[in-house]
C-alpha cells in the first residue's frame, strides 16, 4: 500500500547554487533522503511544483533528478500516483558479472588518464565549438541513444560521442589521443560478451545517457564550468563502478 505523501515543512532539502548541474544536485539529495530513510519505502515524493519551490529549480530539472533516481532502482513513477520509493539502497548497475583483474587495472589506469584530459576538453569544447560541432554532437548524441533503445553496448556510439567534443576543442592533440586509442578508450570494449549482464548492463547504459545529456547540455550553453565539472563526474563515476570489480570474488 503507498503511503501518503509527505509534507513539504517535514521534507528538508536545500536550494541549489546556480552551478555545475542542478538536476544532480537535486538527485543527490534526495537520494541521500531516501538511502538514509529519511523519506520510507513505500512513501511518495512531493509533488513536482512542490520539489520546484523546495528546490528553487524549474521542472525540467526535477524530472531529470526523478529519471536518474529511476535508474539507481530508487523510485517509480505511475501515471495519476506520482513517484514513489521502491528501495532504500541502489541496485548495482554494473556493466558484467564479472571482469579479468587485469583488465579492471587497465581500465581505471585508462580511466585516471582519461580524468586528467577530458574534463579539460569539455570545457574547451564548450567554449570553442562552431556550427559543425554542434550538428556532430547532437547527431552522435542522437546515435547512442538509438543504440541504448536497442540494447546495443553503445560502444562505437559511445566513443565518437566522445571523439566529437575533442574535435571540437580545435585542438588537434586531443583529437589525436582519441584516435589513437579508439574504441577501446571505451571501457566495455574491453569486456567479454559472454560475462556482460544484460539487465544491469543497461541500467548502467541509462545513466550514462543522462551523463552525456547533462554533458552535452553544459557545452552547448556554453559554459565552460559545468561541461568540466559534468565530465569529471561522468568519469570519475565509471572509475568508481569498475573499482568495485576489485571487490567481487
Amino acid at each position: 500500500m503507498i503511503k501518503q505523501t509527505p509534507s513539504t515543512a517535514s521534507f528538508k532539502v536545500n536550494k541549489v547554487a546556480q552551478q555545475g548541474s542542478l538536476s544532480v544536485h537535486v538527485a543527490d539529495q534526495l537520494e541521500a533522503l531516501i538511502t538514509q530513510g529519511k523519506v520510507a519505502v513505500g512513501d511518495k515524493l512531493p509533488t513536482e511544483n512542490s520539489l520546484c519551490e523546495s528546490f528553487g529549480v524549474s521542472r525540467t530539472v526535477i524530472r531529470e533528478a526523478i529519471t536518474h533516481l529511476k535508474s539507481l532502482g530508487l523510485v517509480e513513477t505511475r501515471r495519476g500516483v506520482g513517484t514513489s520509493v521502491l528501495r532504500s539502497s541502489k541496485l548495482k548497475a554494473l556493466p558484467a558479472e564479472r571482469i579479468n583483474p587485469t583488465t579492471v587495472e587497465d581500465i581505471l589506469h585508462l580511466l585516471e588518464l582519461r580524468l586528467t584530459l577530458e574534463p579539460a576538453a569539455a570545457e574547451l569544447a564548450a567554449l570553442r565549438y562552431d556550427e559543425e560541432d554542434r550538428q556532430r554532437l547532437e547527431f552522435q548524441h542522437q546515435a547512442f541513444a538509438n543504440a541504448y533503445e536497442t540494447k546495443s553496448q553503445a560502444r562505437e556510439e559511445d566513443y565518437l560521442f566522445h571523439f566529437a567534443i575533442a574535435t571540437a576543442t580545435k585542438n588537434p592533440f586531443f583529437q589525436s589521443f582519441y584516435e589513437q586509442w579508439s574504441q577501446s578508450v571505451i571501457p566495455r570494449a574491453k569486456l567479454l560478451s559472454n560475462d556482460i549482464n544484460p539487465l544491469s548492463s543497461q541500467r548502467y547504459l541509462e545513466r550514462v545517457q543522462e551523463e552525456h545529456v547533462q554533458i552535452l547540455n553544459a557545452i552547448l550553453c556554453r559554459d565552460g564550468n559545468a561541461a568540466r565539472e559534468m565530465m569529471r563526474q561522468h568519469l570519475g563515476r565509471a572509475r568508481d563502478t569498475y573499482a568495485q570489480y576489485r571487490d567481487l570474488k
